[in-house]
């Protein structure tokens, strides 16, 4: 052999190795995807000057504001056992904010603080009431209408506080059936909604020194939520809606008679899911459609070239509009892919400069995650079902290892976009199936009440529907899917194990919905008025004993006979500690294979993210003993 055939050889063998390294996917850490953010939830002040948002430190969140203009950044708090877990601008000086109590977004004291860091003021002490701001616009230099179910903790009154004194003030007594109190864009009480937990009127008065009359009716199943009052159309509001159709319209609605006066945009085949109104044109700017992605249909040219520039600017991902300035020329934006969790970025119209102010998780790159795409299957009854499927990078879609993961619910949906627990099965080489299965948002009225009284039931069936079209198809290897969710998507997966243990080789749930009688037992006081509604939804405790308990997991641990993973977050007041020591009990007398772990963490602190990193640890291992390990 020559020496430059020699040096061919070389040469190949060199590129072929580096060709194979290069397919091979790196393990990406656990900790990696589940990172918190470091600076989150960025506010533009109403004159455009100042920048607000809260910074991560020592595992708790505090308040800083910039100066555009010159860089200048002022620590407004410095918390250091609680967070804050709302808060927002008054005027073009002052920021309110709630400091949470002992973990619990409903539980808050409120403050306000100049933008300087300076004449910081406790404006409320909540000890066992719930309290939120309804609307951000400070009144007369010093009122805030506010909520609070001081007065009768299954309802939300409306109180005027007064920002100077602290003084609270009764703007609006709840009857007891106020679901939802709505302004106009000056901060005025003008509308609202009342139930009876089934039906839902919605309430409208001229102005605040009237009675609130209602207007229109309406079962819970049917869309009308206000978007915005016409600035210069007297007694109409801008309405998403789907009375007397499936699918969700922009429309606009005549306050005195209740009915529609014109429709903006509607389509048979799409779903209103969002608008923006633009208050300085006063007029509507767009829609928001989605179908397997979100999507804008514009009604004012400015909004159309205005994301015409920012999709330039930004290409290849998508764009939010976070937050805004009141003249709408200073934004705060937000980008995201389905490979990418995104950036943050402050954009300025009138001079079209674009600065990044962060990433959301800088540890995420994005050549290293896999497409989320689109798929579509036909249930056992014949109705259509959508979802996503998300392949490991570099593999072919083939008798690969599968995690199905059903979302949580009811009334949810999955989504385009990052999801970073796809994103960490599918690192770890498995295909991630979700399914929009019957009762899922976003695909018209039909198919949400599709899934009433069907937890247990068709709702479980379109789950294996969709796993057996992945087998059908040859993605899945049967002898190697698993399933896992959080919630009612924990829920479905234990059911699946009860259901279908043939179809799984195993189980995990993530404060998954045991019992559904205990679910329904907790619902919070001012969540009561809705109570009916669950009852038709999930099921009625006292009329459907019998499809309760079938549909309950709890009451069929011994029908289980694959591996099951369960955590529960002790701190979770919607979910029984009790109802999961009892199942992993029932389990382990029948010697079924049960990882089982308690967390303390709190649903809205950030000192969750050591436990939340421990469970996907360990997550990790119960499925690739179950499902990579022969």
């Amino acid at each position: 052999m020559t020496l430059a055939k020699r040096y061919i050889l070389l040469v190949l063998g060199t590129l072929l190795l580096a060709c194979s390294r290069g397919n091979k996917v790196p393990e990406i850490p656990v900790n990696d995807f589940f990172k918190s953010q470091d600076r989150a939830t960025y506010r533009i002040s109403p004159d455009g000057k100042s920048l607000s948002y809260l910074k991560l430190q020592d595992k708790k969140q505090n308040l800083f504001v910039e100066d555009i203009a010159t860089g200048k950044v002022v620590q407004l708090t410095r918390l250091r056992e609680k967070n804050i877990s709302f808060y927002s601008w008054v005027s073009n000086n002052e920021l309110i904010y709630y400091k949470e109590k002992h973990g619990d977004r409903f539980q808050s004291d409120l403050f306000i603080i100049n933008k300087g860091g300076k004449d910081e003021r406790q404006l409320s002490s909540n000890e066992k009431t719930r309290m939120r701001v309804l609307d951000d616009q400070l009144m007369d230099d010093k009122y805030l209408l506010i909520l609070s179910n001081q007065r009768d903790s299954t309802v939300s009154d409306v109180y005027r506080l007064n920002v100077r004194d602290g003084k609270m003030e009764m703007a609006a007594q709840n009857p007891g059936n106020i679901t939802k109190w709505i302004t106009d864009s000056k901060g005025r009480l003008r509308m609202a909604t009342s139930s009876d937990g089934v039906n839902e009127k919605l309430l409208y008065r001229e102005n605040e020194g009237q009675e609130f009359k209602t207007i229109l009716t309406n079962n819970f199943k049917t869309t009308l939520f206000p978007v915005a009052f016409a600035e210069e159309k007297p007694n109409t509001v801008y309405a998403i809606s789907d009375v007397n159709r499936n699918n969700s319209a922009l429309v606009e609605l005549d306050c005195l008679t209740g009915k529609e006066k014109s429709v903006l945009f509607s389509n048979d085949t799409l779903n209103v899911v969002d608008a923006q109104y633009s208050k300085r044109k006063g007029k509507m700017a767009y829609v928001v459609c989605e179908t397997w992605k979100k999507e804008k249909h514009y009604l004012d040219n400015d909004a159309k070239v205005l994301y015409q520039k920012l999709d330039k600017l930004l290409a290849k991902a998508e764009v939010r509009v976070i937050d805004r300035d009141k003249s709408e020329d200073v934004f705060v934006l937000r980008t995201f892919t389905d490979r990418n969790p995104g950036s943050y970025y402050l954009y300025i119209a009138s001079n079209g400069t674009l600065k990044k102010l962060s990433d959301i998780n800088s540890s995420i790159k994005e050549e290293e995650m896999c497409e989320m795409k689109p798929i579509s299957f036909t249930s056992r009854d014949g109705l259509k079902l959508n979802g996503y499927l998300t392949l490991p990078l570099n593999s072919t879609a083939k008798n690969l290892p599968v995690v199905v993961v059903p979302h949580n619910g009811p009334g949810q949906r999955n989504t385009w976009g990052f999801n970073a627990e796809v994103q960490f099965f599918a690192n770890r080489g498995y295909a991630v199936l979700q399914i929009n299965y019957r009762g899922s948002s976003g695909y018209g009225k039909n198919f949400y009440a599709a899934g009433f009284k069907q937890w247990g039931g068709k709702i479980q069936d379109d789950i294996d529907d969709g796993v057996q079209w992945l087998v059908q198809k040859k993605i899945a290897n049967p002898q190697r899917i698993g399933i896992y969710g959080s919630g009612f998507g924990g829920y479905i997966a234990l059911n699946a194990a009860i259901k279908s243990p043939k179809l799984y080789k195993c189980a995990a749930s993530n404060t998954g919905v045991l019992n559904l009688f205990s679910y329904l037992s907790t619902i919070p006081p001012f969540f009561r008025s809705n109570l009916q509604m669950y009852y038709e939804i999930i099921g009625n405790p006292d009329t459907d004993v019998d499809y309760m308990r079938q549909a309950s997991p709890i009451f069929h641990a011994e029908k289980v006979n694959i591996p099951i993973f369960i955590t529960q977050n002790t701190k979770d007041p919607r979910i029984s500690a009790s109802d999961a020591i009892r199942f992993v009990k029932e389990l382990k007398k029948r010697n079924v294979p049960v990882t089982y772990f308690e967390r303390e963490d709190l649903p809205f602190g950030m000192g969750r993210e050591e436990s939340r990193q421990k469970t996907y640890a360990a997550l990790e291992s119960f499925l690739e003993n179950n499902l990579k390990k022969k």
